[in-house]
């Protein structure tokens, strides 16, 4: 059995970059990327006045 002392020296294997935390920084930019699509595209037919009609 580990005494406490060594217990508390115990380092766990896993790394502080997970594939978790790779998705989720990487669906971050994502969404960033097409919220600056839809923002760029909504200044230009606005500016050259290109709206859809709406039926």
């Amino acid at each position: 059995m580990l005494s406490n002392e060594e217990l508390l020296n115990i380092k766990g294997g896993a790394s502080t970059f997970s594939a978790a935390l790779f998705t989720a920084i990487t669906n971050v930019f994502i969404k960033l990327y097409k919220l600056g699509q839809t923002v760029g595209s909504a200044i230009r037919r606005s500016s050259e006045k290109n709206y859809c009609k709406i039926s």
